[in-house]
């Protein structure tokens, strides 16, 4: 089976997050692999990874990169509005693609993507990375008890600085033509996938959005909810504010006839819990780490990456390797961007909507 050999397009806040993940997977010999190319359209930024990394080409040209003798995969990590042309290329190249969320500003351009790559035949995923946290991993299995009867409703607050500041700054997301939107698309795409695998498909939204900041159709406010298959509904409020001391957070509250559960963090935390006995407990971060390792079968040094967050691109570079479909993919993408797009289409006055092609 084929080593991972990667090129990374994009050397910014993300860039950054996964060149640390894949170093530390690729120093961990639990995948082989190698760095092929890094690319940014700052060079010296380029520079200073290929320093880290050992990439063997340096460029500013995402041509150079595609061109790389040996290349099988490439990390597309650049503003969201460059992604289509990247992953469109990288497939007809047939390079296995990871890329960053949100996939495309437009429903229309996530779908030639997706379709691009499932033809092409390419390793595909998407950086939903709460798909990987231990923290909703456990509360999943924790809400399949049987004794918590009937779900009612959930409500999820995130909150984060607005990423134009501070250690994102990342000037584009300022730009609704370079980003497609504001905090529901290029963050609570997040919140959107999370609640499809904890609370089952969104049949329809209602949404409703606000621009405080000056920055034309980048809403700094969004509330919607959710109607899912199952009958019930949830809620999510996503907020960008300008309180730059204040880190990202998501608040989420989970109630069943017989249950309630909380937690205030997103990757590794504690869990709050009360049944029908009416005594309040509290799961602590280590006991849901541990929880989380025996549900996902990790021990060793998979384990210490997954604690150190890099087991989504471990879990990737592993898929690769081994020739399967790696998760989440870009149709499972394609389904948050469905549900964003019908709360945009909610917000400019159209009221309740359903959900297209669920």
């Amino acid at each position: 089976m084929p080593q991972p050999v990667i090129g990374l397009i994009g050397c910014g806040f993300i860039g950054r997050f996964h060149s640390r993940n894949l170093r530390g997977s690729l120093r961990s010999e639990l995948v082989p692999g190698e760095y092929a190319a890094v690319c940014d359209r700052e060079v010296s930024r380029a520079e200073a990874f290929a320093a880290l990394t050992g990439a063997k080409t340096v460029t500013s040209n995402a041509a150079a990169v595609f061109d790389r003798p040996g290349l099988n995969s490439v990390y597309i990590c650049t503003e969201t509005a460059e992604h289509p042309a990247l992953v469109l290329e990288a497939a007809r190249r047939g390079l296995n693609v990871f890329c960053e969320k949100p996939l495309a500003k437009s429903i229309d351009e996530v779908r030639a993507m997706v379709e691009a790559v499932e033809s092409a035949g390419v390793v595909n995923q998407v950086g939903l990375v709460l798909r990987y946290s231990p923290v909703f991993t456990v509360l999943k299995e924790m809400m399949g008890a049987p004794d918590l009867g009937p779900f009612l409703t959930a409500h999820l607050r995130d909150d984060q600085f607005f990423p134009t500041r501070g250690h994102y700054a990342s000037a584009w997301r300022g730009s609704f033509e370079r980003a497609g939107g504001g905090t529901l698309i290029e963050h609570s795409i997040h919140d959107v996938d999370l609640f499809r695998w904890l609370f089952g498909e969104i049949e329809a939204v209602r949404c409703h959005t606000r621009v405080t900041s000056g920055h034309d159709r980048v809403e700094d406010v969004a509330m919607a909810t959710f109607q899912h298959a199952g009958g019930h509904q949830t809620s999510l409020t996503s907020i960008w504010h300008q309180l730059d001391e204040r880190p990202s957070t998501r608040h989420l509250e989970v109630f069943f006839e017989g249950g309630y559960f909380a937690t205030d963090h997103d990757f590794i935390g504690s869990i709050r819990y009360q049944g029908r006995s009416g005594d309040v407990k509290v799961l602590d971060a280590d006991e849901v780490f541990d929880r989380y390792c025996a549900i996902a079968g990790l021990a060793g040094e998979e384990a210490n990456l997954a604690r150190l967050g890099m087991y989504e691109d471990l879990a990737f570079l592993r898929c690769v390797h081994e020739g399967r479909p790696a998760f989440p993919d870009f149709r499972t993408a394609l389904r948050a961007h469905e549900v964003v797009d019908a709360c945009y289409r909610s917000a400019q006055g159209a009221g309740e909507l359903s959900v297209a092609n669920l």
